[in-house]
Protein backbone atom coordinates (compact mmCIF):
# COMPACT_ATOMS: atom_id res chain seq x y z
CA UNK A 1 0.00 0.00 0.00
CA UNK A 2 1.42 3.69 -0.99
CA UNK A 3 0.24 6.68 1.36
CA UNK A 4 -0.06 9.95 -0.66
CA UNK A 5 1.51 12.32 2.14
CA UNK A 6 -0.01 15.44 1.06
CA UNK A 7 -3.25 16.07 -0.93
CA UNK A 8 -6.02 18.61 -1.17
CA UNK A 9 -9.21 16.49 -1.64
CA UNK A 10 -11.25 19.73 -1.02
CA UNK A 11 -10.23 21.94 -4.26
CA UNK A 12 -9.88 18.62 -6.68
CA UNK A 13 -12.38 19.66 -9.61
CA UNK A 14 -15.41 18.54 -10.53
CA UNK A 15 -14.07 17.02 -13.66
CA UNK A 16 -11.94 14.22 -11.61
CA UNK A 17 -15.51 12.44 -10.38
CA UNK A 18 -16.88 12.56 -7.50
CA UNK A 19 -14.28 12.08 -3.86
CA UNK A 20 -15.61 8.67 -3.60
CA UNK A 21 -14.60 8.21 -7.22
CA UNK A 22 -11.19 9.90 -6.34
CA UNK A 23 -10.78 7.53 -3.73
CA UNK A 24 -11.74 4.51 -5.23
CA UNK A 25 -9.43 4.96 -8.25
CA UNK A 26 -6.85 5.56 -5.71
CA UNK A 27 -6.96 2.57 -4.02
CA UNK A 28 -7.01 0.61 -7.83
CA UNK A 29 -4.00 2.51 -7.85
CA UNK A 30 -2.41 0.91 -4.73
CA UNK A 31 -2.92 4.25 -2.80
CA UNK A 32 -4.68 3.09 0.49
CA UNK A 33 -4.42 6.01 2.75
CA UNK A 34 -4.03 10.02 2.24
CA UNK A 35 -3.50 13.16 4.16
CA UNK A 36 -5.56 16.21 3.06
CA UNK A 37 -4.13 19.51 3.96
CA UNK A 38 -6.05 22.42 5.26
CA UNK A 39 -4.61 25.94 4.28
CA UNK A 40 -6.73 28.23 6.14
CA UNK A 41 -9.25 28.58 8.64
CA UNK A 42 -11.67 29.14 6.81
CA UNK A 43 -11.67 25.39 4.84
CA UNK A 44 -10.57 23.31 8.02
CA UNK A 45 -13.50 22.20 8.84
CA UNK A 46 -13.98 20.86 4.99
CA UNK A 47 -11.20 18.61 5.61
CA UNK A 48 -11.90 17.61 8.85
CA UNK A 49 -15.48 16.41 7.49
CA UNK A 50 -13.52 14.01 4.67
CA UNK A 51 -11.44 12.86 7.42
CA UNK A 52 -14.85 12.23 9.06
CA UNK A 53 -16.92 10.60 6.13
CA UNK A 54 -13.34 8.55 4.52
CA UNK A 55 -11.49 5.73 6.45
CA UNK A 56 -8.62 6.17 3.57
CA UNK A 57 -8.63 10.49 4.70
CA UNK A 58 -6.57 12.00 7.70
CA UNK A 59 -5.79 15.69 7.87
CA UNK A 60 -3.33 18.07 8.66
CA UNK A 61 -4.82 21.57 9.40
CA UNK A 62 -2.85 25.30 9.55
CA UNK A 63 -2.33 28.24 7.08
CA UNK A 64 -0.05 27.94 4.10
CA UNK A 65 2.01 31.22 4.10
CA UNK A 66 0.54 32.84 1.21
CA UNK A 67 -3.15 33.50 2.86
CA UNK A 68 -2.83 37.12 3.33
CA UNK A 69 -1.60 38.99 6.28
CA UNK A 70 -4.74 39.61 7.86
CA UNK A 71 -5.95 35.98 7.91
CA UNK A 72 -4.80 34.99 11.71
CA UNK A 73 -6.01 32.75 14.31
CA UNK A 74 -5.58 32.04 17.79
CA UNK A 75 -3.94 29.59 19.53
CA UNK A 76 -7.09 28.04 21.15
CA UNK A 77 -8.39 28.10 17.71
CA UNK A 78 -5.70 26.26 16.39
CA UNK A 79 -5.53 23.85 19.37
CA UNK A 80 -9.24 22.68 19.13
CA UNK A 81 -9.11 21.87 15.60
CA UNK A 82 -5.86 20.22 15.66
CA UNK A 83 -7.17 17.98 18.32
CA UNK A 84 -9.69 16.36 15.91
CA UNK A 85 -8.39 12.46 16.48
CA UNK A 86 -7.96 12.33 12.56
CA UNK A 87 -5.62 15.32 12.83
CA UNK A 88 -2.09 13.93 12.63
CA UNK A 89 -0.15 17.15 11.51
CA UNK A 90 0.02 21.13 11.84
CA UNK A 91 0.17 22.01 8.08
CA UNK A 92 0.97 23.78 5.49
CA UNK A 93 2.69 26.12 7.29
CA UNK A 94 6.35 27.89 6.68
CA UNK A 95 7.69 31.09 4.49
CA UNK A 96 6.81 32.14 0.51
CA UNK A 97 8.92 35.06 -0.11
CA UNK A 98 8.12 34.44 -3.87
CA UNK A 99 5.69 37.07 -4.50
CA UNK A 100 7.55 39.95 -2.79
CA UNK A 101 10.14 42.25 -3.75
CA UNK A 102 13.14 41.39 -1.88
CA UNK A 103 14.45 45.22 -1.56
CA UNK A 104 10.91 45.95 0.23
CA UNK A 105 9.54 43.28 1.72
CA UNK A 106 9.09 42.54 5.29
CA UNK A 107 8.23 39.58 6.37
CA UNK A 108 8.13 39.49 10.10
CA UNK A 109 3.93 38.75 9.79
CA UNK A 110 4.42 35.71 7.95
CA UNK A 111 7.32 34.35 10.09
CA UNK A 112 5.53 35.49 13.68
CA UNK A 113 2.56 33.31 11.95
CA UNK A 114 4.87 30.26 11.23
CA UNK A 115 6.19 30.56 14.75
CA UNK A 116 2.90 30.33 16.56
CA UNK A 117 2.23 27.75 14.72
CA UNK A 118 5.30 24.97 15.26
CA UNK A 119 4.37 26.62 19.07
CA UNK A 120 1.21 24.43 19.14
CA UNK A 121 2.44 21.44 16.79
CA UNK A 122 4.81 21.37 19.57
CA UNK A 123 2.40 21.58 22.48
CA UNK A 124 -0.32 18.92 20.69
CA UNK A 125 3.05 16.93 19.56
CA UNK A 126 2.36 16.86 16.33
CA UNK A 127 4.41 16.74 13.00
CA UNK A 128 4.80 19.54 10.77
CA UNK A 129 3.89 19.74 7.30
CA UNK A 130 6.72 22.66 5.83
CA UNK A 131 6.12 24.61 2.79
CA UNK A 132 9.04 26.85 1.69
CA UNK A 133 9.54 29.03 -1.52
CA UNK A 134 12.50 31.61 -2.12
CA UNK A 135 13.09 31.27 2.05
CA UNK A 136 14.91 28.46 3.06
CA UNK A 137 17.56 29.85 5.02
CA UNK A 138 14.72 31.80 7.05
CA UNK A 139 12.70 28.79 7.12
CA UNK A 140 15.56 26.20 8.62
CA UNK A 141 16.52 29.10 10.72
CA UNK A 142 13.16 29.27 12.47
CA UNK A 143 12.57 25.92 12.68
CA UNK A 144 15.93 25.17 14.34
CA UNK A 145 15.46 28.48 16.99
CA UNK A 146 12.14 27.09 17.97
CA UNK A 147 13.20 23.31 18.68
CA UNK A 148 10.87 21.84 16.09
CA UNK A 149 12.81 18.81 16.54
CA UNK A 150 10.83 18.18 19.07
CA UNK A 151 7.66 16.68 16.96
CA UNK A 152 9.78 16.91 13.87
CA UNK A 153 7.89 16.55 10.15
CA UNK A 154 7.95 17.01 6.35
CA UNK A 155 8.99 18.99 4.13
CA UNK A 156 6.62 19.11 1.46
CA UNK A 157 7.02 18.66 -2.12
CA UNK A 158 10.84 18.68 -2.21
CA UNK A 159 12.46 20.62 -4.89
CA UNK A 160 15.98 21.89 -3.23
CA UNK A 161 19.23 20.24 -3.10
CA UNK A 162 21.11 17.75 -1.06
CA UNK A 163 22.62 19.85 1.53
CA UNK A 164 19.09 21.41 2.43
CA UNK A 165 17.99 17.99 2.80
CA UNK A 166 20.16 17.29 5.16
CA UNK A 167 20.20 20.43 7.01
CA UNK A 168 16.45 19.51 7.42
CA UNK A 169 17.01 15.75 8.30
CA UNK A 170 19.57 16.46 11.02
CA UNK A 171 16.01 18.28 12.84
CA UNK A 172 13.94 15.59 12.38
CA UNK A 173 12.38 16.14 8.80
CA UNK A 174 11.10 13.55 6.29
CA UNK A 175 11.48 14.51 2.70
CA UNK A 176 8.83 14.32 0.26
CA UNK A 177 8.53 13.79 -3.28
CA UNK A 178 6.32 14.66 -5.60
CA UNK A 179 5.11 14.24 -9.77
CA UNK A 180 8.24 17.47 -10.09
CA UNK A 181 10.66 14.25 -9.55
CA UNK A 182 9.16 12.48 -12.71
CA UNK A 183 9.68 15.79 -14.74
CA UNK A 184 12.48 15.35 -17.20
CA UNK A 185 13.99 18.39 -16.68
CA UNK A 186 14.21 17.77 -12.90
CA UNK A 187 18.05 16.80 -13.06
CA UNK A 188 18.94 17.71 -9.79
CA UNK A 189 16.20 16.70 -7.82
CA UNK A 190 16.61 12.92 -9.17
CA UNK A 191 19.88 12.67 -8.21
CA UNK A 192 18.73 13.79 -4.72
CA UNK A 193 15.79 11.26 -4.97
CA UNK A 194 19.11 8.91 -5.26
CA UNK A 195 21.11 9.75 -2.06
CA UNK A 196 18.33 10.86 0.54
CA UNK A 197 18.01 7.42 2.43
CA UNK A 198 14.92 5.50 1.97
CA UNK A 199 14.09 5.42 5.79
CA UNK A 200 13.42 9.63 5.52
CA UNK A 201 11.81 9.79 2.06
CA UNK A 202 7.85 10.12 1.84
CA UNK A 203 5.63 10.43 -1.57
CA UNK A 204 2.68 13.16 -2.38
CA UNK A 205 0.91 14.29 -5.09
CA UNK A 206 -0.27 17.96 -4.24
CA UNK A 207 -3.26 17.10 -5.89
CA UNK A 208 -4.64 18.85 -7.73
CA UNK A 209 -1.36 20.71 -8.75
CA UNK A 210 2.03 19.41 -9.94
CA UNK A 211 0.84 15.47 -11.58
CA UNK A 212 3.58 13.59 -12.23
CA UNK A 213 4.21 11.74 -15.87
CA UNK A 214 2.75 11.04 -17.94
CA UNK A 215 -0.31 12.79 -16.54
CA UNK A 216 2.14 16.20 -16.59
CA UNK A 217 -0.30 19.15 -17.05
CA UNK A 218 -3.35 17.77 -16.15
CA UNK A 219 -5.40 17.85 -12.43
CA UNK A 220 -3.48 15.45 -10.02
CA UNK A 221 -4.94 13.62 -8.22
CA UNK A 222 -3.97 10.81 -5.11
CA UNK A 223 -4.08 7.77 -7.41
CA UNK A 224 -1.10 9.17 -9.23
CA UNK A 225 0.94 8.80 -6.23
CA UNK A 226 2.04 5.81 -7.79
CA UNK A 227 4.10 7.34 -10.42
CA UNK A 228 6.18 8.85 -8.12
CA UNK A 229 6.87 5.50 -6.05
CA UNK A 230 7.40 4.08 -9.45
CA UNK A 231 10.02 7.15 -10.69
CA UNK A 232 11.84 6.81 -7.02
CA UNK A 233 12.16 2.95 -7.44
CA UNK A 234 13.57 3.25 -10.83
CA UNK A 235 15.98 6.08 -9.68
CA UNK A 236 17.23 3.90 -6.96
CA UNK A 237 17.01 0.55 -8.68
CA UNK A 238 14.93 -0.80 -6.05
CA UNK A 239 11.33 -2.40 -6.86
CA UNK A 240 8.15 -0.57 -6.56
CA UNK A 241 7.11 -3.33 -3.20
CA UNK A 242 10.63 -2.03 -1.37
CA UNK A 243 9.96 1.80 -1.94
CA UNK A 244 5.71 1.51 -1.30
CA UNK A 245 6.60 -0.27 1.68
CA UNK A 246 9.30 1.86 2.69
CA UNK A 247 7.76 4.78 2.53
CA UNK A 248 4.59 3.62 3.93
CA UNK A 249 6.45 2.59 6.85
CA UNK A 250 8.27 6.23 7.04
CA UNK A 251 4.78 7.54 7.35
CA UNK A 252 3.51 5.19 10.18
CA UNK A 253 6.76 6.22 12.02
CA UNK A 254 6.28 9.77 11.93
CA UNK A 255 2.57 9.55 12.21
CA UNK A 256 2.72 6.86 14.70
CA UNK A 257 0.11 5.28 12.80
CA UNK A 258 -0.07 1.54 11.83
CA UNK A 259 -1.63 1.40 8.12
Amino acid sequence: MIVDSHCHLNILPDSVGTTDEVIRQAEELEVGKMMCIAINPAKWHEVLELADKYEQVYAAIGIHPCEDEDVQVTDQMLLEAASHPKVLAIGEIGLDYYHFDAEQRDMSWQQERFRQQIRIAKQLQKPIVIHTRNSTDDCLRILEEEDAQEVGGIMHCFVEDMEIARRAMAIGFYISFSGIVTFKNAKELKEVAKEVPLERILVETDAPYLAPVPYRGKVNQPGYTKYVVQEIADLREMSFEEVAKATTANFNRLFKTDF
